[in-house]
């Protein structure tokens, strides 16, 4: 990669760990729509895996209800294995043109929900597999976008976990995510060491950026914050499919 490809990942990078430092999550998807705009979706996740298996493992580990998380959520991220597998291929096959396209929709899914506020209510009975559904769909999309709260944020606030066990949930659940999508880049070719520097590089900018996110919320209020970045995220969004939209009509 080019030192403008590398002053690009770091830039990113630092946006995207400030982002999860201040409000708990968004690395993933700030990354990935941010490096969508100048590279194939396939390629962006291959740089941003390191960096957010890295992240989320802190992030799981990181309060004490991992063993109660895991006992209620193991469906659900059973299932989520099972929709990255099912959907292998999907950003280096005859479809992958298409993944830029889906980003952004669900960026402006995701930003709407979050400003609106949308609360969803899943009663205890279901849980279980209407959650084993909800992870077959997000490892689908995932595997397509490298995107992984769409359904699943929605349904985990629906069960009704609290603050700081919602926080240990997704850290679960993206580093399950996360490592599945690893295994179909590397059978994909695509985890080769010519991602090795950036991905470096990636996980270093991010941890510099949660360094300072951390230092900032406790100066910000975070429902502020979150307001700002879930309108950028939408900007975001229609950028992204307009320009799939533009290239999907031209052929390219």
């Amino acid at each position: 990669m080019s030192d403008p490809g590398l002053m690009l990942v770091v830039a990113v990078f630092l946006l995207a760990g400030f982002v999860k430092g201040v409000i708990g999550l968004g690395l993933p998807t700030v990354a990935m729509g941010l490096l969508a705009t100048r590279m194939p979706p396939a390629h962006a996740l291959a740089i941003v895996i390191v960096p957010s298996i890295a992240t989320n493992i802190w992030q799981t580990f990181g309060g004490p209800y991992l063993r109660d998380l895991l006992r209620r959520l193991w469906p659900m991220l059973i299932g989520l294995l099972f929709g990255v597998w099912c959907g292998s291929g999907l950003m280096v096959g005859p479809y992958a043109r298409y993944g830029t396209l889906i980003l952004g929709v669900l960026l402006i899914i995701y930003g709407v929900i979050g400003l609106k506020k949308v609360r969803f209510h899943v009663p205890p009975a279901k849980e279980k597999w209407i959650g084993g559904v909800v992870g077959v769909v997000t490892g689908a999309v995932s595997a397509a976008t490298g995107v992984q709260v769409i359904p699943s944020m929605p349904f985990m606030q629906a069960i009704g976990l609290e603050k700081d066990e919602l926080v240990q949930a997704l850290g679960v659940f993206f580093t399950t995510g996360t490592l599945g999508l690893m295994l179909g880049l590397a059978d994909a070719g695509l985890l080769t060491v010519s991602v090795a520097v950036p991905g470096l590089v990636a996980l270093v900018a991010a941890f510099a950026g949660m360094f300072i996110g951390q230092n900032v919320r406790t100066r910000m209020h975070p429902d502020a914050f979150r307001h700002w970045f879930l309108i950028a995220m939408i900007g975001l969004g229609l950028y992204l499919g307009i320009e799939a939209i533009q290239k999907i009509a031209t052929g390219l």
